[in-house]
């Protein structure tokens, strides 16, 4: 009888490329990832994995077994979540991985609430950026996702995982209470043609949306400074070192030296949606997280 977890362990070498990150994304140890993949070896027979360089690659036996065993463990886990459904158990753990404005704004204020619910649920929180989040979902490394994503910048995601609406969010222009826009009630891309902006990484959604909103202006955003935590946007800012959009969701309080403006044409809106399998939507444990999001 081929080992159900071991097969999960070499699907999770398949997915990331090596026993070491196949490990880091499980939370066993490389030596433990071995041990699946030898005892997988000695139930079938055949090798499984071939050393390339300083690597591995799974052999042809090895994918096919991944590729088999993929619908396998997707049976059991929607068996799994249907048994607790009959039973109306939320028990076990949701592994929940989201980006960090999420952290703070949805997922923090309903996690004592849901611990006191269901004393017998466990939260465990990992931060993402949406697209590795979808990975992980997708992958099966985690049951919840919280993704993000700006009007015109899709997220792809497989036809495997669900979207499930939240609460949508709004970004602010957040200035100097020095700065001549201080005393502005809104303002529009072609407001801002020549501030500086403290904007996040080149290639992150946030970035994306803030170089699309400058869409019909002739004009692409000055970038003064780059960081990627918002928490560090609304320091440098504080500092007299440029502006920034900061979303609304996790959003630390502003003091009396900030201001924040709303942004038209376009106002400046993300969508947050929560991921999950679609084996999993009959889980009492995964309804439970989102209902509590829903509240």
């Amino acid at each position: 009888m081929i080992d159900l977890d071991a097969l999960a362990g070499l699907r999770a070498v398949a997915t990331h490329g090596s026993v070491v990150a196949a490990a880091g994304a499980t939370g066993f140890t490389p030596s433990a990832i071995s041990q699946q993949v030898k005892r997988l070896e000695r139930q079938t027979g055949v090798p499984l994995l071939e050393r390339v360089g300083r690597g591995v690659m799974l052999t042809s036996h090895g994918q096919h077994l991944v590729d088999a065993g993929e619908q396998v463990l997707n049976d059991l886990e929607q068996l799994e979540a249907r048994l607790q459904q009959r039973a109306g158990v939320v028990a076990g753990r949701v592994r929940l991985a989201a980006f960090s404005t999420a952290m703070r704004g949805l997922v923090a204020p309903i996690a004592r609430d849901l611990r006191d619910a269901h004393p017998d649920l466990t939260l465990t929180l990992r931060e993402g950026e949406p697209w590795d989040v979808v990975d992980l979902v997708a992958s099966g490394q985690v049951e919840l996702g919280i993704v993000h994503r700006w009007g015109g910048v899709p997220l792809a995601v497989p036809d495997h995982v669900v979207a499930t609406p939240l609460r949508g969010d709004v970004a602010d222009l957040i200035v100097h209470c020095d700065d001549p826009l201080a005393v502005r009630d809104r303002v529009t891309p072609r407001d801002l043609l020549d501030v500086g902006w403290i904007a996040t990484p080149e290639g992150t959604i946030c970035r994306q949306w803030l170089s699309r909103m400058y869409d019909g202006t002739g004009r692409p955003p000055r970038i003064a400074h780059v960081s990627a935590e918002f928490e560090s946007h609304l320091a440098l800012v504080r500092a007299g070192l440029g502006v920034a959009l900061v979303p609304r969701m996790g959003r630390a309080a502003l003091g009396d030296d900030l201001v924040a403006i709303p942004v038209a044409d376009p106002e400046p809106v993300r969508l947050v949606d929560a991921l999950h399998r679609r084996t999993m939507a009959e889980s009492p444990a995964v309804r439970a997280v989102l209902a509590a999001f829903d509240e």
